[in-house]
C-alpha cells in the first residue's frame, strides 16, 4: 500500500513531542523540570468557565455555522475594534478549531501547487509544514539575533520572486519574543501591497508584550494593507484556554468564504460550548490577562539575567509572547561525558539525559545554534532549572 508521499514528508510537532515525553517522564516518577510548554500554566478564568456551563446548562450543544456563531463574531468585531483599530463585519470573520486550525485553513485557502510562502526564520514549526500541506513551497528567510530576529526590506526583496504568494509575519513571535514597531510594519506593508502578497499576521501573542511595548496589527496600517492581510488570533494564549480550541481569522472576505466551505466539508463547525464562553472571555475586562502578564514579566526578567550569567550562554531580552531563544553557539564542539555537542538536537538530550530539563531544540525553528526556552511555568521550576542547566554547562569539556 503506498501513502500519499505529501503528507510522508510531514514531520512531527516536536514541541508538541517534548511535551508529551516530559509528563511521560513525570508520570513515571522522574524529576523533570519542563521548559518546552507553549500554553500558560494558568487556570482558565471562573467568569470563563462559568459562561460554559451556563451554555450547557441552556442546552447549546447543537451543530452551529461552520463558521462560527453569530455572537462571537461579532465579539470579535468588536474587540478587533476596540484593541486592534480594525473594523470588519461578522461575514469577515470565521472561527476554527484554534489558531493552529484557522492557519491552516488560510493556507488551503490561497494556495495553489508551487506558490512560495515567505517565512523569517527563527519560525513557528508548524508554519512550513502547513504550507507544504497545502502544496506550497516554504521559503525561509534568515534573520539577525542583533536584529532581535526581525525581518528587513533587504531580506524580504531578496527572497521575492513571481512565485511569491504571501508572507507569515508572527509578532509577537514563538519562538523568540519579538515584537514588531508600527513603523516596521510600514515597510512589510508597503512591500506586500506593491508585489501584491498576502500577509498571514499570526497575533496569538498580543497580549503578551512587556517594558511599555505596544502590539500593532498591521491591518490596521491602511485599507490597501488590510484588503491583503489574514489577521489571525485566537483564545488559547491570553485567556489560558488553549485545550478549548478556538481561533479565528479576520480578512477579505473572498478568503472567508474559502475557508468556511473547506471548514464545512473538514471539521464543521468549532465547539458550540466554547464558543459561547468565548464570547465572555472577549467582552469581560482585562484584570486577569494583565495578572498572568505581570507574573509572566517577573519570570522573563529572571531567565534572561540566569541566562547571560551562565558561562556560554546568552540571551536576548524578549519584548513579547512567554519564550526565550538561548544562543548555544559556544557549546558546539564541546563533550558532555560521552556525548559531542554538534548542535540543538545534542544539546537538548544531554540536558534532559542528564539533568532531566526539557527544552526545544531550536532546529525545529530553522535555528541549529539556539534552543527555546519558555517561561510559562512556575518561577519556583525556572529556578530550579536553570540551575540544572548551569550545572551541565560547568560540566562539559
Amino acid at each position: 500500500m503506498i501513502l500519499s508521499q505529501k503528507n510522508l514528508n510531514i514531520s512531527e510537532s516536536l514541541t508538541l513531542a517534548i511535551d508529551a515525553k516530559a509528563k511521560k517522564m513525570l508520570s513515571e516518577g522522574y524529576d523533570v523540570i519542563g521548559f518546552g510548554a507553549g500554553e500558560p500554566d494558568f487556570p482558565t478564568p471562573d467568569y470563563i468557565i462559568q459562561a460554559a456551563k451556563n451554555a450547557l446548562d441552556q442546552g447549546l450543544t447543537r451543530y452551529t455555522p461552520s463558521s462560527g456563531i453569530l455572537q462571537l463574531r461579532k465579539a470579535i468585531c468588536r474587540k478587533l475594534e476596540r484593541d486592534n483599530h480594525i473594523v470588519y463585519t461578522p461575514d469577515e470573520i470565521i472561527v476554527s478549531n484554534g489558531a493552529k486550525h484557522s492557519l491552516y485553513n488560510i493556507f488551503q485557502a490561497i494556495l495553489n501547487p508551487g506558490d512560495q510562502v515567505l517565512i523569517p526564520k527563527p519560525y513557528w514549526l508548524s508554519y512550513p509544514e502547513m504550507v507544504k500541506m497545502a502544496d506550497g513551497i516554504p521559503v525561509f528567510i534568515d534573520t539577525k539575533e542583533e536584529n532581535c530576529f526581525k525581518v528587513t526590506r533587504d531580506d524580504i526583496e531578496k527572497a521575492i520572486n513571481p512565485n511569491t504568494k504571501a508572507i507569515i509575519l508572527n509578532s509577537p513571535s514563538n519562538p523568540n519574543g519579538c515584537v514588531y514597531k508600527k513603523e516596521e510594519l510600514e515597510v512589510i506593508a508597503e512591500l506586500a501591497v506593491k508585489r501584491g502578497l498576502f500577509i498571514v499576521s499570526d497575533e496569538i501573542y498580543e497580549e503578551m508584550v512587556y517594558d511599555e511595548t505596544q502590539h500593532v496589527s498591521i491591518a490596521s496600517l491602511n485599507d490597501k494593507v488590510k484588503e491583503l492581510t489574514l489577521t489571525v488570533n485566537g483564545m488559547s494564549k491570553a485567556y489560558a484556554m488553549t485545550g478549548w480550541r478556538i481561533g479565528y481569522v479576520a480578512g477579505p472576505l473572498d478568503v472567508i468564504n474559502v475557508m468556511s466551505n473547506i471548514q464545512s466539508h473538514s471539521t464543521s463547525n468549532p465547539n458550540s460550548i466554547a464558543q459561547y464562553a468565548s464570547i465572555a472571555a472577549l467582552e469581560t475586562p482585562k484584570e486577569k490577562i494583565q495578572e498572568m502578564v505581570s507574573v509572566f514579566d517577573e519570570r522573563r526578567l529572571y531567565m534572561v539575567e540566569k541566562i547571560n550569567s551562565i558561562p556560554l550562554l546568552s540571551c536576548k531580552l524578549p519584548k513579547g509572547s512567554f519564550y526565550v531563544m538561548m544562543n548555544i553557539s559556544q557549546a558546539i564542539g564541546k563533550r558532555h561525558g560521552n556525548t559531542l555537542i554538534n548542535g540543538s538536537i545534542s544539546f537538548a538530550d544531554a540536558l534532559l539525559e542528564s539533568k532531566k530539563v526539557t527544552i526545544v531544540p531550536g532546529i525545529a525553528f530553522g535555528a541549529d545554534l539556539f534552543v527555546r526556552l519558555s517561561y510559562a511555568t512556575s518561577m519556583d521550576k525556572i529556578q530550579k532549572g536553570l540551575d540544572r542547566i548551569q550545572q551541565f554547562m560547568e560540566e562539559l569539556v
